[in-house]
């Protein structure tokens, strides 16, 4: 397997939408001491404040989300189609119940700033965290988008600057 070589998140083509909504990627936080990951298929890339950034949702009743809430930099880890299995499986388990590395076969690696990600993915975005806001449902203007949220769960939004973007070439 090709190791992940950093580019300029700047020079990054690919198509966004595909890439995250039909994709789909592992959000994950903490450290190789102590993490834990998860499916998303909610996000986005830009440029915010003058930085490139990537975003991501996750529900407070989600595991993942107390080691976004004490983590500084979290990842965004995307595979090729071969693992959408694994992606299934990170997704509708808790890391409170399963060692999802393990359960998956996926290896866990240090990033260069103390970040977690995956020796399979084929692009990992290491991210600080600059911003979180959590949706607020009087501020949705389309009614329907509450039919998402039967308890009331609605997502914290991370934003991160992208600090390093791995890819696999």
């Amino acid at each position: 397997m090709p190791s992940l070589k950093p580019i300029s998140p700047r020079t990054l083509s690919c198509e966004i939408f595909r890439l995250i909504d039909q994709e789909w990627m592992l959000v994950t936080a903490g450290t190789m001491k102590r993490w834990n990951t998860m499916t998303a298929s909610w996000g986005g890339l830009g440029t915010l404040w003058n930085r490139p950034v990537a975003f991501c949702f996750v529900r407070p009743t989600r595991y993942t989300y107390g080691f976004m809430e004490k983590s500084r930099r979290f990842t965004l880890s995307f595979f090729s189609r071969g693992y959408r299995k694994q992606l299934l499986f990170c997704g509708t388990k808790s890391g409170r119940d399963v060692d999802k590395a393990k359960a998956t076969g996926l290896t866990p690696v240090a990033g260069a700033q103390g970040t977690v990600y995956f020796k399979q993915a084929r692009m990992v975005f290491e991210c600080r965290k600059l911003y979180f806001q959590d949706i607020q449902p009087d501020n949705v203007l389309d009614r329907s988008i509450h039919k998402l949220y039967p308890k009331k769960d609605y997502h914290r939004m991370y934003i991160g600057e992208v600090t390093r973007l791995l890819v696999r070439r």
